[in-house]
């Protein structure tokens, strides 16, 4: 399912039209990101947690040269799947 397709399931199950579910999607969309980059968990309850975590720099190896490489820090996000998706 890709971005247009939720848009028609949240039309039709919502009695929305298009551009109005467009809308909706995209406020969903924006809050979730919105609380992300604050450092705050997204919790939908049965269906996903989203949260970033900090990875810490670490030494990595190059496949191709097998050349020792320096991985800098950074911020990912992490899923995990509500009972409702498994």
């Amino acid at each position: 399912m890709n971005k247009g397709d939720l848009v028609k399931a949240v039309a039709e199950k919502a009695g929305l039209t298009l551009a109005q579910a467009k809308g909706a999607v995209d406020a969903a969309i924006n809050a979730v990101a919105e609380s992300l980059k604050a450092g705050e968990k997204v919790v939908i309850p049965g269906v996903v947690t989203i949260a970033t975590e900090e990875r810490a720099a670490r030494t990595g190896i190059n496949p191709r040269t097998k050349e020792k490489i320096q991985i800098p820090a950074k911020k990912v996000v992490k899923f995990k799947a509500g009972s409702q998706l498994i």
